[in-house]
């Protein structure tokens, strides 16, 4: 009876003016935009071997078609946060999708990789805003407690998306080109621009302020930095990890960094509320989320080389291949969302899955080129059921200790840490990933017969991505769980 009555506690009051049938509607453009920027996101993966042979791209041009996408990502959601809490979310939802959409085209076109860099950095500059207002949007109109059945929905959302994604791009790859992979977006942007203005109503919550430019410019540039320093250390073409050169680009962005805390510290209205930080559910859950971010953004880039490289498979079966991967994430999301709101009690579930997805890309780092592709499926389902567990989970409960009016920063600085711990985890993986196939460039051997080098570098990549998951095992026993609110 107890459990009954806590369940009939979750259907809160919803905004003054708004009823269920408009709050199912609001989801559906939430959902119908957000799957359309994350399949736009996830198509690549299984081209990128492809892309990078045909323009004749590096190891390190490879990692950094995802990279940049996940640094302007990173930089910009503060931005999209902040302008969350001044302004109509659903004007900036919008916009958002408007640049998403006119990358997209810009991707499509690119005649060589610096092009496509540059246009994958302003996809993420679109995606930032999506990914960011999404649960923004959603914390404005749904209460703590029934946000995590929502949180599930985005959760399966996005790992649908994750699944389409490659095959997508496998299918597009093997019929149509690679470059169709960045238009198939197009039609979906459009899709989800005339859904959203016609069906979405959130209300309009304005905090003032202005915008601290000065704060974002020095985030973006210092995010650069790190980002390129992990990248280039330690690689032959560039610098050693011991050089001039490295302790060049780092001295300049711990400068930056203290440059930006110190704006930021000072200005009335920062980019991001430092003090949020103070909060220990809100510190330990942003180095959760940095953590488990290389499973979402580093894994699938690298399963396609291995797959089409080092074990010879076709774009389109290496899409297949990652199906597992996905089907755990969507499980675990919409699983744990659920429960979450029926009983209220969410910490259980984040330890849980940080736990399986560290046993799980451990048990990956023993994968090589004679690794039975059954076992390599299981890892991969086994990795995604415990990241499913954790990823919207660690958003809500942060949700859970702001209030309505700085929901947008506090979602905002969640998306930040998520999105630059799979960037930073990205370009380290790229590196390793550099380390080992030194010599043998992604261009020699796409198309040829599968290259076991690359398979076997897999497998230390994986190890060193394992031992990235394991602060957010850590963190995650050491949030205090707290009663999830039933008022927006």
């Amino acid at each position: 009876m107890q459990l009954k009555s806590r369940s009939r506690a979750v259907h809160a009051t919803l905004p003054e003016g708004m009823t269920r049938r408009d709050l199912r509607w609001a989801i559906a453009g939430i959902l119908a935009v957000f799957f359309a920027a994350m399949v736009s996101m996830n198509v690549v993966v299984t081209a990128l071997p492809v892309i990078s042979r045909e323009l004749g791209g590096t190891q390190i041009q490879y990692s950094w078609v995802v990279t940049a996408t996940l640094l302007a990502n990173a930089s910009s959601t503060p931005v999209w946060g902040k302008l969350a809490d001044m302004m109509s979310k659903k004007t900036l939802f919008q916009v958002a999708n408007v640049i998403f959409f006119l990358s997209s085209l810009g991707a499509g076109f690119a005649p060589n990789m610096e092009t496509l860099i540059a246009a994958r950095f302003l996809q993420g500059v679109g995606l930032g805003g999506l990914a960011a207002l999404a649960m923004a949007i959603m914390a404005s109109v749904v209460s703590p407690r029934e946000r995590g059945k929502y949180a599930g929905y985005i959760g399966a959302c996005l790992a649908t998306a994750t699944a389409l994604g490659p095959l997508i791009g496998g299918v597009t790859v093997d019929t149509l080109g690679w470059r169709w992979c960045f238009f198939v977006g197009v039609p979906l942007s459009v899709f989800a621009l005339i859904m959203v203005a016609t069906t979405l109503r959130v209300p309009v919550l304005r905090t003032p302020g202005r915008i601290d430019y000065l704060g974002a410019l020095l985030l973006v540039v210092t995010s650069g930095l790190v980002l390129t320093w992990l990248s280039f250390a330690g690689t032959p073409e560039f610098f050693d990890w011991l050089s001039w050169q490295s302790a060049l680009w780092l001295g300049s962005a711990l400068v930056l960094l203290a440059a930006f805390v110190l704006v930021e510290a000072k200005v009335h209205h920062p980019i991001i509320q430092l003090r949020m930080l103070i909060d220990r559910t809100t510190f330990l859950a942003s180095i959760s989320s940095a953590s488990i971010a290389v499973c979402l953004f580093g894994m699938p880039a690298f399963l396609g080389q291995y797959f089409q490289i080092g074990r010879g498979l076709t774009p389109t079966e290496s899409g297949l291949m990652v199906l597992p991967l996905v089907l755990g994430n969507l499980i675990g999301a919409l699983v744990t969302g659920r429960l979450i709101t029926r009983y209220g009690r969410w910490k259980v579930y984040i330890v849980t899955g940080s736990f399986v997805m560290s046993s799980g890309m451990f048990a990956l780092s023993t994968v090589g080129a004679a690794t039975p592709y059954t076992v390599v499926l299981c890892y991969l389902l086994v990795v995604g059921l415990g990241f499913g567990a954790q990823m919207q989970n660690l958003m809500l409960i942060v949700q859970n200790t702001v209030s309505v009016t700085r929901v947008g920063q506090a979602s905002a600085l969640i998306a930040f840490f998520r999105v630059f711990g799979g960037a930073a985890g990205t370009s380290i993986l790229g590196s390793v990933m550099a380390l080992q196939v030194a010599g043998v460039s992604v261009a020699e051997v796409n198309g040829a017969s599968p290259s076991p080098t690359y398979a076997e570098a897999t497998g230390t990549m994986f190890l060193v991505g394992a031992f990235l998951t394991l602060p957010a095992l850590i963190t995650n026993l050491l949030i205090r769980e707290t009663e999830l609110r039933t008022t927006i």
